[in-house]
């Protein structure tokens, strides 16, 4: 069956690009978190000392709720737009 590590679960801390923690090929401990609505397993790095392969706390901080769309517009209908003209007339 086929599984994936996220970008986001390689490591606690921010990840620039997926090479610079992990290359095509290395062996390395994972924890099964889950399974995506195509059937893939959904992997986990950070949860796991990669040493040991003993389980680790999240020790990630919560994220902050996102924002509940106020103040950056509404909900009006927009009016249509006029079809653009085009620049050789």
């Amino acid at each position: 069956r086929d599984g994936l590590v996220h970008i986001s679960e390689l490591k606690n801390e921010r990840v620039g690009q997926v090479t610079d923690v992990i290359n095509e090929g290395d062996e390395v401990k994972v924890k099964v978190i889950g399974m995506d609505d195509r059937g893939k397993v959904k992997l986990s790095m950070r949860v796991v000392d990669q040493e040991t392969g003993k389980e680790l706390e999240d020790t990630r901080p919560p994220r902050e709720p996102r924002s509940d769309g106020d103040g950056d517009g509404d909900d009006r209908p927009r009016p249509r737009r006029r079809p653009r003209r085009d620049a050789a007339e």
